[in-house]
């Protein structure tokens, strides 16, 4: 097992770690997400790709300051003991609900299509003992395990290709068809589904070439912006307006335009690899949130009982007797806290700046 002492990523852990936590369960529903723009969507995950790319600076900029120190001990130093610590702690909280967000989507999908007559108490469990296992493997093992997750999915583009075949290339045009109302809907639901890099402000003092870290994340980025590009333009040849809008997990029915003698629903393979991509997603979340929890509680030294505690927050999260509807208004109100983290280091760095002289790293 790592310990994650010392600097163990290297540039391919650093591209995947980046790319790999970005493609969660957001890319499949993603053409819905983008509905508000009708067919004129395509375009939309460039955006986002360059919103990313300039907030990534900002991020590894501020890292750079602080080489030795992930996020949570920037919050102490630039705003003080007590005022950081409250703001890791909502960092925190904020990581939990968001990955138990993560793991029930995708037991909602896999309830929904494969196993609509079974409870998800059995695969919950399952998934978060190889959450544990993971994570007690520190970044580096996580970083491996995304560089796997990565060449076995990879594949899972190949069954597109019927969707392209049935698909129509008019549905491009007009381009710019939209108001900025639509735009921006289509803005603030969409861009939950790129979520991820941001957590290189927590692993950046692993990396062994720090210089090259920006470069190297944003290689990893538009992996993933290229992907979310290719699917979306398929879905808009594939998909009417209205399959658009109101179809959930639309990505994985373009599968079902496969067609193999030898196999009946194809869109069971992707649901089963895609836990490859739910682990490599929510473990680095959790990895966070330990080490935020260490944080807090000044432990040094690896210890384990905090992971088995938040894998119990997060299974009493999913599993809590509410309704659908506010475990989803739950889990939206942490996805809006995730923009916040996207631009809190720009205002870390401004306060870097004025109070330069006065910090002590």
């Amino acid at each position: 097992m790592n310990t994650t002492k010392g600097k163990v990523l290297n540039r391919y852990h650093v591209i995947f770690l980046a790319q790999s936590i970005m493609i969660g369960t957001g890319i499949l529903s993603l053409p819905q997400k983008l509905s508000p723009m009708g067919y004129t969507q395509s375009f939309m995950p460039l955006l986002f790709g360059v919103i990313a790319s300039l907030t990534l600076f900002a991020m590894v900029w501020l890292c750079s300051k602080f080489p030795n120190d992930d996020l949570f001990r920037m919050n102490e130093i630039l705003l003080g003991k007590w005022l950081g610590k409250f703001i890791n702690l909502l960092v925190i909280i904020q990581f939990i609900i968001f990955s138990a967000g993560i793991i029930s989507n995708y037991m909602h999908l896999i309830q929904s299509t494969a196993l609509q007559e079974q409870t998800i108490t059995m695969p919950v469990l399952c998934f978060l003992l190889l959450l544990i296992y993971i994570v007690s493997g520190g970044i580096k093992s996580i970083a491996r395990f995304c560089i796997m997750t990565f060449f076995i999915t990879i594949g899972l583009f190949y069954f597109t290709r019927w969707a392209i075949e049935k698909g129509d290339p008019s549905h491009f045009l007009p381009l710019f068809n939209f108001t900025p109302k639509e735009f921006y809907e289509a803005l603030k639901q969409g861009y939950f589904s790129i979520l991820g890099y941001e957590l290189i402000l927590f692993y950046f003092p692993y990396i062994i070439d720090q210089k090259k870290a920006f470069r190297h994340s944003l290689i990893g980025i538009w992996i993933s912006i290229f992907l979310c590009f290719i699917t979306t333009a398929i879905s808009v040849m594939y998909y009417s307006e209205w399959q658009l809008k109101n179809v959930e997990f639309s990505v994985l029915n373009l599968f079902k335009a496969g067609e193999f003698t030898f196999i009946e629903r194809i869109d069971i393979i992707g649901i089963t690899l895609w836990v490859f991509l739910i682990l490599s997603s929510v473990t680095a979340y959790v990895w966070c949130a330990k080490r935020g929890v260490d944080t807090l509680l000044k432990k040094k030294k690896q210890q384990s009982y905090q992971l088995y505690i938040i894998a119990c927050i997060i299974f009493i999260i999913i599993k809590m007797p509410f309704s659908r509807e506010f475990q989803e208004k739950l889990f939206m109100a942490s996805n809006y806290v995730g923009y916040v983290l996207v631009i809190w280091p720009v205002f870390l760095i401004l306060i870097y700046v004025i109070r330069k002289k006065q910090v002590q790293i």
